[in-house]
């Protein structure tokens, strides 16, 4: 059974807080705050119950070893000026046993190969700098990393606020969706989002292709899956893809959307993914929208406030949609 923060006694203990802190960077500065914003109502619970804490998180694939490009000394700043309090930044491990500050932030743990490595010692010593520890972290949960898989064996663990919230939601998709339900796939991480397609063809009403995914000739015939009928210079649907997919998002009941439809941040090729956000926008269906590309896009048009629900799971959205074990997630009981 998932075990609860809400349910943990936390005056005067010391927290690991696992977040989702992989947020852009540009120019020594954080240049979205979506996922950051996400993250308070754990950050306030645990400062309401008068607890220590510690942040754990990463930005970017630095290849276990430190890269100034992905340092989360921007974070820190950032967080001190949300929160009005000083957050204390620890650019090395701390030693262990030494009296951590009210609320402090590790550098990216990617620079420590232990963590993708999911070394038992680098888990272990995480686990040292608190007495439990709250993942908070969903998008990253779908990996079975040190500070999500392997920490929790170490120290009691629970599911931090925004965690429980992705669960509740995501999970409702899964149970009885009002219908039709449609999928909407793009983005161009093919290599992840294609083996889940055919699964999600025979849950959903329809799967409404885009990005790379389109030029897949191994999803071709499969049932229930509407591909583009035209392209825009292969970088966009065209425009009849976008009357008819709009069409398709007008009659639905239930929408789940992860992946631009081309490469909208060149404007030439933005129409697409932009008619399809305007559409969710404005669309009385229960939508939920996730992945780092899409909520990007959203952010950039100005419409992402308009979403019934933003999931900060890319990957870790369509593993769960797609019913896989998610190790985060096993962690902490919940398919226990």
């Amino acid at each position: 059974m998932l075990k609860l923060l809400k349910d943990a006694g936390l005056k005067g203990k010391r927290v690991i807080l696992r977040a989702d802190l992989d947020v852009p960077l540009q120019g020594g500065k954080v240049s979205d705050n979506y996922r950051l914003k996400a993250l308070l109502p754990t950050i306030k619970h645990l400062l309401k119950n008068d607890a220590q804490f510690l942040i754990i998180g990463h930005a970017g694939r630095p290849g276990g070893k430190p890269d100034s490009q992905l340092s989360l000394r921007p974070v820190v700043d950032y967080l001190s000026k949300l929160l009005k309090k000083e957050v204390e930044f620890f650019s090395e491990l701390p030693a262990t046993g030494i009296r951590l500050p009210a609320i402090a932030l590790l550098e990216n743990l990617r620079f420590w190969r232990g963590e993708e490595e999911n070394k038992p010692a680098f888990a272990k010593k995480l686990a040292s700098f608190g007495d439990l520890y709250v993942n908070d972290a969903f998008a990253v949960s779908h990996r079975a990393h040190a500070s999500i898989a392997g920490i929790s064996s170490h120290i009691p663990s629970y599911a931090g606020l925004r965690l429980e919230d992705e669960i509740k939601e995501l999970g409702s998709i899964l149970e009885r969706p009002a219908r039709p339900l449609i999928f909407i796939l793009g983005g161009a991480k093919t290599e992840t989002k294609m083996p889940l397609v055919p699964g999600f063809a025979k849950v959903a009403d329809k799967v409404l292709i885009g990005g790379l995914l389109m030029f897949d000739k191994q999803l071709e015939g499969t049932s229930n899956v509407i591909f583009p009928v035209d392209a825009a210079d292969a970088y966009d649907i065209g425009p009849e893809s976008i009357k008819m997919f709009t069409q398709i998002i007008k009659d639905a009941k239930t929408v789940v959307w992860n992946g631009p439809m081309g490469k909208w941040e060149d404007n030439r090729y933005e129409l697409g993914t932009r008619a399809v956000a305007e559409e969710l926008a404005v669309s009385p269906a229960k939508t939920l929208v996730g992945g780092g590309d899409t909520i990007a896009a959203l952010s950039s048009f100005g419409l992402i406030s308009d979403m019934k629900y933003v999931s900060l799971g890319g990957g870790a959205m369509l593993e769960f949609l797609a019913g896989r074990e998610l190790p985060g997630l096993k962690a902490l009981g919940y398919y226990g």
